[in-house]
């Protein structure tokens, strides 16, 4: 062939094939707008219900919801309760569903039927608003299916705030039951529910696991519950803008590092979906694949730097992630490799969108299945990151959507271990994913079981002479002194009789107590008998159960004087929480006091790893915030000493031992309360040890509470004692407000407390957001006082906050003002109290500055009001 014909056939090919991707390029387009147009979906059941309204209610977006007369062959209930809110207190803010309610005393059920069985929406609207007859935010309930338990012992949030729960069950029958069942002694209600058909195909049988790596199958099987369902990089989507009805939110609330990442939109036009009826518009609208989070400055981003959204999990439970993707950053195929991780695992290795659609804008998504054994500190961590080589030299990840979802466990709930006919199902995690390796685990578990008892009876061989006189502790505990591993696990050693709500309205156990093991120059404690723990517990009584965790379950015991037990009986086969329960049980074993949690004493009889602990009567400080559990909202005053004795507990970790102790995970379910409401710091599992004199730091992984996380250490991830002070300017803000630390379901600007806080306290507005217990009985000088000291704890840079020491002289400060204004009510102002108070109050200054600490290791003073 001449050179020249060569030469022409090489610069047309090019062009031919530019013609040609366009043309394929449009055709796509074509195909994909008509199969978008062709797709649509009728609910062949769709009922519509608000509760206790006496008309039908007209929606905004068109939907009618009817009212109770004109459904009331739906319901078998024994008392007719229909209640609206108070007028003078009624939120015009709110959607009118939530101003009416029906009210239950007793057991009552809805039956809806159903004219095809297969997968339905159920959704639930919650409000506890003012009425003067029925205290709705006193209702504890349970709501459930004909199989499936939605919620467990559920308790509205105080302040009362709107939620919608939004559940996918499977439908095998022509009708669908939805029960509530009030505790005894308390009421139940509901303001409007909705129960529709979903699409068969809406929700797949499979997904990729992540741990154990491989495929989950049966997930069609499974009652799901929508926790986070987000339209990422775009606008809130409402329902009536959605093809199926759903809400998604915006992601802001949920980005670890909001700066990390950058909105980036299209046309919804230009949004394909593939012919192949793989993804289509039912998945999710084109609005969501329109829109998307990218790497800010992805042109200089370094490779190893990610895009992470964290959401609240229950670590009780298996979740269902499904990841909304579609390329609309890349101007050519094969440019845009990026990495998935879920939980700090591999999910997705160079993933390349447009290979597997075959084209640009084209929608695309992928289900993963999470296993509760991979939670930790109660989060769900999702990250895109570019892959360190990548092809194009512009590293790059994207995310367009995320849902989240629960998946029910074995025992048939959504929200406990309690399934619909009231038994209890301990053990395995939702549809657990573990359970498919439980062979490989036996075998694992029994080859370390022997190699555990020949080294027991090796050293029994070499057993001192005066072995008998000894105590019987066996060998493989006392090593945790000494740093070795250990067989005992535990997510959490803080539980309570009961359980209490995460923000999503689900449960998960905790106790009034959590422990300490006492060993070295203190002493292992009482050893108790096997036949002890067994009559405390009357046998492992499952109706004793009153926690559980990775470790195993924590029973109420009783000894024969009537004093109260927590008793932990480990579970060999758990591996959940072995760190962190080895960490709780060695930093405890080198302190002591009043203000941190007690251990009593152990069990290790007959190879049993039992941990016994006091017993906290009042449980965690959450609960006498939100009135959970029945507890009334604590005083200003109480709330001062709460706040006081925890502060003396922190400042003694930080202070009290040879090198201290960084908690890492204070929040207000961590500090528990005895009879007398005397706290106590609890759960040390994340602790750790403080920098030396010659050290600035601790360079750790970044660990701790959503909400209560220091924002330099997940920055730096660098860890001093300051992080702590950081979190417990959260807790001092959510003391005063009783509302949580992280709270999704509220407008953005206000989902986190510390920043919401410190803006209405910036524009002189702080009263707002008070707790309403509290109005007209907080002392000015002293709520002045305790602002300022949270404020400071939240200080961006950890050098600019207190210490301990000092934020206690602060806190007990404002409880001198407030003693003064309740001890002398209307004599002179507040100001002239506190310069009173100021006038009098004993200074003493240590040799560097810090509290001087009596005998009962109560601060006298501290520095920081010196001269100020």
């Amino acid at each position: 062939m001449p050179a020249g014909e060569k030469h022409g056939v090489g610069t047309m090919r090019p062009v031919v094939v530019s013609l040609l991707f366009f043309l394929l390029l449009a055709t796509d387009t074509n195909v994909a707008s008509s199969a978008s147009a062709s797709v649509k979906f009728t609910p062949s059941d769709n009922y519509l219900l608000d509760c206790g309204a006496s008309t039908s209610t007209q929606l905004n977006d068109g939907r009618v919801f009817r009212s109770d007369p004109q459904s009331s062959s739906l319901l078998s209930t024994n008392e007719d309760i229909n209640v609206s809110a108070d007028n003078s207190t009624a939120d015009s803010s709110v959607s009118p569903l939530y101003l009416t309610a029906r009210v239950f005393n007793g057991r009552s059920t809805y039956s809806f039927f159903v004219s095809k069985p297969g997968r339905h929406w159920i959704r639930l609207y919650l409000y506890a608003f003012a009425n003067a007859k029925y205290n709705l935010t006193s209702a504890v309930f349970t709501v459930s299916t004909d199989d499936i338990v939605l919620l467990h012992d559920f308790t509205p949030d105080s302040p009362a705030s709107a939620v919608v729960k939004e559940y996918l069950v499977v439908v095998s029958g022509d009708k669908v039951s939805l029960t509530f069942a009030p505790k005894k002694g308390s009421l139940a209600f509901i303001n409007a529910v909705e129960v529709v058909s979903a699409p068969d195909n809406l929700i797949a049988d499979f997904a990729a696991a992540i741990s154990p790596a491989g495929q989950f199958n049966g997930v069609s099987k499974l009652a799901l519950e929508v926790a986070y369902r987000l339209n990422v990089g775009g606008r809130e989507i409402v329902p009536v803008d959605d093809t199926l009805g759903r809400k998604w939110r915006t992601d802001g609330g949920f980005l670890k590092v909001p700066a990390a990442a950058q909105n980036v939109s299209v046309s919804t036009k230009t949004i394909k979906y593939p012919d192949d009826g793989s993804v289509t518009p039912l998945i999710a609208p084109s609005t969501v694949y329109s829109s998307a989070d990218e790497m800010a400055n992805s042109n200089t981003a370094v490779p190893n730097f990610n895009i992470t959204w964290e959401m609240v999990a229950d670590p009780a439970f298996s979740y269902l992630i499904r990841m909304h993707l579609c390329d609309i950053v890349s101007k050519s195929l094969n440019t845009l490799y990026f990495n998935v991780y879920i939980n700090g695992l591999m999910a997705v290795s160079t993933l390349d969108l447009s290979s597997l659609t075959s084209g640009l804008a084209v929608a695309y998504y992928k289900d993963f299945a999470v296993n509760a054994t991979t939670i930790t500190n109660s989060t769900i961590l999702v990250q895109v990151g570019p892959t360190p080589d990548s092809a194009s030299g512009t590293p790059n990840a994207i995310l367009n959507g995320l849902e989240v979802m629960k998946m029910s466990n074995a025992a048939g709930s959504l929200d406990g271990l309690f399934a619909v006919d009231g038994s209890y199902h301990g053990g395995a995690a939702p549809g657990s994913i573990v359970t498919k390796v439980a062979p490989g685990v036996g075998l694992a578990l029994g080859a370390l079981t022997m190699g555990l008892v020949v080294v027991m009876f090796c050293r029994w061989r070499r057993r001192p002479a005066d072995w008998q006189k000894r105590n019987s502790f066996s060998s493989w505990l006392l090593p945790l002194h000494a740093s070795q591993c250990s067989f005992m696990s535990s997510r959490s050693s803080s539980c309570s009789k009961g359980s209490y709500r995460n923000r999503f309205g689900s449960h998960k156990s905790k106790s009034g107590y959590s422990g300490v093991f006492s060993s070295g120059t203190i002493g292992l404690g009482k050893i108790f008998t096997l036949a002890e723990v067994r009559e405390a517990t009357k046998n492992f009584d499952e109706k004793e159960v009153i926690g559980i965790g990775g470790f195993g379950k924590v029973y109420l015991g009783m000894q024969d004087d009537g004093t109260k037990l927590a008793i932990k009986r480990g579970n060999p086969s758990s591996e959940q929480g072995i760190n962190e329960f080895q960490t709780e049980i060695q930093m405890l074993s080198k302190l002591r006091h009043r203000h941190l949690v007690s251990l009593i004493g152990c069990c290790d009889e007959n190879n049993e790893m039992i941990l016994v602990y006091e017993f906290m009567a009042n449980g965690p400080l959450r609960d006498h915030l939100y009135g959970s559990a029945g507890h009334p909202p604590l005083s200003w005053k109480q709330r001062l000493e709460v706040c006081i004795g925890a502060a003396r507990g922190l400042h003694y970790l930080h202070t009290g031992a040879s090198q201290g102790i960084i908690h890492r995970d204070v929040k207000t379910t961590n500090i528990l309360l005895d009879e007398n409401l005397v706290a106590k710091v609890a759960d040390f599992g994340l602790s750790k040890a403080a920098p030396s004199l010659e050290q600035t730091h601790v360079s750790t992984a970044v660990k701790g509470s959503f909400g209560y996380l220091d924002p330099e250490y997940f920055r730096r991830q660098q860890l001093t004692e300051k992080s702590d002070v950081y979190s417990f300017g959260v807790v001092l803000f959510e003391v005063l407000c009783a509302r949580s630390a992280i709270n999704p379901a509220l407008p953005r600007e206000q989902v986190n407390l510390a920043e919401w806080a410190m803006q209405c306290h910036r524009k002189g507005q702080l009263e707002k957001i008070i707790d309403p217990h509290l109005v007209g009985t907080i002392s000015p000088a002293s709520l002045k006082k305790y602002v300022e000291a949270a404020e400071k704890c939240l200080a961006d840079h950890g050098v600019d906050r207190p210490s301990m020491g000092d934020v206690l002289w602060n806190l007990e400060y404002a409880l001198q003002l407030q003693d003064a204004v309740m001890e002398h009510p209307g004599e002179g102002s507040s100001d002239e109290k506190a310069n009173n108070v100021a006038q009098e109050s004993p200074v003493r200054k240590g040799d560097e500055g810090h509290a001087v600490i009596n005998d009962d290791s109560t601060p006298i003073a501290g520095p920081l009001f010196q001269g100020r």
